[in-house]
């Protein structure tokens, strides 16, 4: 998910898996390629040795030495699926000591489930703005409206999946192709929605890059995604470091296996790479209905349990933690200490944003947006009360939402400067996705459907619509001089004039696996690059019928444009990508030249699919056993692949067109924090963490109190005496709980690699800071221009390196046309001229004194500014790279 559906078909199959599996360790791992391990990690490591958090960790070791076991117990996992309001995920609390059960809820683009709030743009929407202050802006407005329904953990940013495949489903829940644009916007998203005191959850923690043959099942396990020890460095785990570093409360585990071990219960990715590398101070949970076993997860570094069942949820009201981690804890199979650190980082996190102080409750449903409902609609018998209480949150959230899919539109073909449109052009409008769906824009479930203009893909990644501004009734507000045919199939049309406009829109669709849409399986399996709905077909028979055509796309990711791009009568393309509610305004301003476009693309758009390779190009398939999804392509994904075989994009990465025309000059390099040694000063060491008693409690911290009566199907961390006492009496036995290969209960200094939140803090240090003017060199039109700086390392140091990488990027404000400009300062640190050494486990600068390239412009492949790390000197107007 979260919130994956349990009408799915794959939540039946994992639910049987229950069955089969009895909940523990579901088999031995299938074997991964030569190469590829999932190395033990033990213990996990204690939390609260970071110095921005010893403060919040000392509240809650205050708070969490007062709680029995079973108070314990509840507050790290969900009560049920369908088994509370008002939130798709919802702890046990800890009431006696004033706190609360914590809300859990979707999406990461707005809150899901509810009326009176804002549906955001997309994440890939943000992202191709490449606007640092509109990403921080956006989430600030989404964890004001987060914080207005009381709701305590968003479950967002999404920067996994990372977007390696094209094809994959999730992709436009994240920020982009890149794992620098992605921490950026991910980093930025946590820092705006926490300063609202909002728990933010980076997800999902990792290699969750296709969405078919994710889950467990009877049928199959999980796909293993073998990623190797630097390419999971550089890559996949670079936008969480950053996103932990901004100090993100929560990390949510991915469904799938890395190695071979599922994500969550993998005690290297969680244990070693998350909070001893990254430093991670927050809790760990697990994605819905992923959890897989009761004592391996909680050794393996898993904090939470969401939304608590077991895999067969509903029917039979079990879960591998609550009552059964009270259980494990009394008989001695987890110690008391990981269950103290587990508590203790939940607590942590919640006092970390505040929430101790004049935090609102909840005040709606996720379950109906009825006023009244079922107060625990999964139970037999339920009672009926209050659910929702219609809180507006909305604000003028509408502007920056309008402001994000605006600048995010990309102009990738302008021929005869066809855009702007004048008013008086006569227009013609071709697609459905011109207009709101017909029957609504909530109509379909969970975005279920592509009906309609496509502002969001589907799953648990949505929010519903307050209302959404189709670019249709957008376009009739601003002229009359219009005809819509709503249909994808051309219809007969007068013989048009030759100075008449068509636009086609067309669209592409994806979403989680949870739900087929038009046989396209949460991936784009289907319909594959292809627009949808004939999309293409209808572009082709535009250009034939008239001379000027302008398409305008909504989609996910990237489309093959091969069939249309180049025919004479396509003059203009633009990708609007997913806009949220805010689809009319926001393209009509561009359409009709009140702003000039300025968003660039997230992702390379290449002329065939097989540009790609297969790695990376096409889905993985059915299998007996575990589906291995191996990352052969290390680290060439999108543009670095490309550029590494000489393969020209249609469009690259970072392609983005504009109204006018930018300058960039007066470029200068300057040296801050010297690079004298290839490795990074040493890290810091640990501080003090909380520290317990170890012993085991008590049987009588598990009992119910008296008279308590259980509500069917809701999950409680109560044992019944005997079972209690059962279990305290095996606690004293002979017998030794099987743990894993490499276990063990002594905490560890840590790896060179971490030192604080995110790592090493002098990885961050900056080493080379840059400067230039940018100037809108154009007569007409106003502007805002994205410059983006990627890093060149030098020949014949060791390590094969990719020819550029993303590095840094900053948007101008509105430069007036005719000599408007403004000074940008671009940073490179340490991290960024370093490569993962895997002998190593350290960050290393291949060779400080050798000549490091800073490739400057306004793509990927409009690169005509370099400046050079040792001679400190800067020139333009040169050939890039690629």
């Amino acid at each position: 998910m979260a919130g994956t559906s349990v009408h799915s078909l794959l939540f039946v199959l994992s639910a049987f898996s229950a069955v089969c599996y009895g909940g523990s360790v579901i088999r031995e791992r299938d074997a991964v390629p030569a190469g590829y391990a999932a190395r033990p990690y033990y213990p996990s490591p204690h939390g609260g040795w970071t110095s921005d958090w010893s403060a919040s960790y000392s509240k809650a070791k205050a708070l969490v030495e007062q709680m029995t076991l079973a108070e314990k117990t509840n507050i790290t996992a969900g009560t049920g699926i369908y088994m509370g309001n008002p939130c798709v995920g919802n702890t046990g609390s800890a009431s006696r000591l004033g706190f609360p059960q914590l809300c859990l809820q979707d999406s990461a683009l707005g809150v899901a489930s509810t009326d009176n709030v804002t549906a955001f743009p997309a994440g890939i929407t943000t992202g191709a703005t490449w606007d640092k202050s509109l990403m921080y802006q956006r989430a600030v407005a989404i964890g004001q409206e987060f914080r207005g329904k009381g709701v305590n953990i968003y479950l967002g940013p999404t920067v996994g999946p990372l977007g390696r495949k094209p094809l994959g489903g999730r992709n436009w829940e994240g920020f982009g192709a890149d794992p620098v644009l992605q921490a950026v916007a991910g980093a930025l998203t946590v820092k705006g929605v926490q300063e609202q005191g909002v728990i933010a959850t980076i997800k999902h923690l990792v290699g969750n890059e296709q969405e078919m043959y994710r889950m467990y099942n009877p049928v199959q396990e999980g796909y293993s995604s073998n990623i190797d020890d630097r390419t999971l460095h550089e890559l996949y785990l670079w936008p969480f470091a950053e996103g932990v570093r901004a100090g993100v409360g929560s990390v949510m585990s991915a469904y799938n296996a890395v190695n071979g071990s599922a994500c969550s219960q993998n005690s290297y990715l969680l244990n070693g790479l998350l909070k001893d590398e990254l430093g991670f101070q927050g809790f760990v949970m697990s994605d819905w209905l992923s959890h897989m076993s009761g004592v391996a997860s909680a050794l393996a570094g898993l904090d939470m349990d969401m939304p608590g069942d077991t895999q067969i949820p509903i029917v039979l009201g079990t879960s591998y933690w609550m009552y059964e981690l009270t259980r494990s804890v009394l008989n001695g199979s987890v110690p008391v200490d990981r269950l103290n650190d587990m508590a203790t980082r939940i607590v942590a996190a919640w006092y970390q944003m505040g929430q101790d102080k004049n935090y609102p409750p909840p005040n709606f449903s996720s379950n109906t947006h009825d006023r009244t409902g079922l107060l625990y609609p999964a139970a037999v018998l339920s009672p009926i009360g209050v659910v929702n209480y219609y809180v507006n949150v909305q604000a003028d959230h509408y502007k920056v939402a309008r402001q994000v899919a605006q600048d995010a539109i990309t102009l990738l073909k302008n021929d005869d400067d066809l855009l702007p449109l004048s008013t008086s052009h006569k227009l013609s409008i071709f697609g459905t996705d011109a207009q709101v769906n017909p029957d609504g824009p909530n109509a379909c479930g969970n975005r279920a459907c592509n009906k309609g203009t496509l502002g969001m893909g589907w799953g648990s990644g949505v929010a519903d619509y307050p209302y959404m501004d189709g670019p249709i009734d957008a376009i009739k507000r601003r002229t009359s001089n219009v005809t819509y045919y709503a249909t994808d199939s051309f219809p007969s049309v007068p013989t048009p004039a030759a100075d008449e406009v068509a636009i086609v829109f067309i669209s592409s669709d994806s979403g989680e696996n949870s739900f087929t849409v038009e046989n396209n399986h949460g991936d784009r399996d289907a319909d594959k690059l292809a627009a949808w709905h004939n999309g293409d077909k209808l572009v082709q028979q535009a250009a034939a019928k008239y001379s000027n055509v302008v398409v305008i796309a909504h989609t996910v990711g990237p489309l093959i444009l091969e069939s249309w791009i180049s025919l004479p009568a396509v003059k203009a393309v633009l990708f609007a990508h997913l806009p949220g509610q805010e689809a009319g305004e926001s393209l009509t301003n561009v359409l009709f030249g009140d702003v000039s476009p300025s968003g660039h693309l997230p992702y390379s758009i290449t002329k065939a699919a097989t540009d790609l390779p297969a790695s990376i190009a096409n889905l993985r398939g059915f299998a007996l056993g575990q589906v291995q999804d191996t990352y052969s392509e290390g680290l060439y994904i999108d543009y670095r692949y490309l550029n590494k075989h000489n393969i020209t994009p249609r469009y690259a990465f970072g392609h983005g067109l504009s109204y006018t025309t930018f300058s960039l000059t007066n470029t200068s390099i300057r040296a801050v924090t010297p690079l004298t040694t290839p490795f990074p000063p040493a890290r810091p060491t640990k501080g003090p963490t909380p520290s317990y008693s170890s012993a085991i409690p008590p049987a009588s911290e598990a009992y119910p109190p008296p008279g308590f009566v259980p509500i069917w199907r809701y999950l409680y961390s109560y044992l019944s005496k005997p079972d209690a006492d059962a279990a305290a009496a095996a606690a004293n036995q002979s017998t030794t709980y099987p743990y894993p290969a490499g276990y063990s209960t002594v905490q560890t200094p840590g790896p060179p690699a971490g030192g604080a939140s995110g790592g090493n803090p002098a990885l961050w240090d900056t080493a080379y800071e840059i400067t230039l003017t940018v100037t809108n060199t154009g007569a007409r039109h106003a502007g805002k221009a994205v410059v983006q700086a990627y890093v060149q390392f030098p020949a014949g140091i060791g390590w094969d390196t990719p020819v550029i990488q993303l590095r840094d990027f900053g948007k101008t404000g509105t430069l007036a046309p005719g000599g408007g400009s403004e000074r940008v300062k671009l940073g490179l640190t340490r991290k960024d001229v370093s490569v993962w050494d895997v002998a190593a486990q350290d960050w290393v600068v291949p060779d400080p004194g050798a000549r490091y390239r800073v490739w400057i412009g306004e793509g990927s492949d409009r690169l005509g500014v370099v400046c050079y790390s040792d001679s400190l000197v800067c020139e333009e107007g040169v050939g890039g790279p690629v």
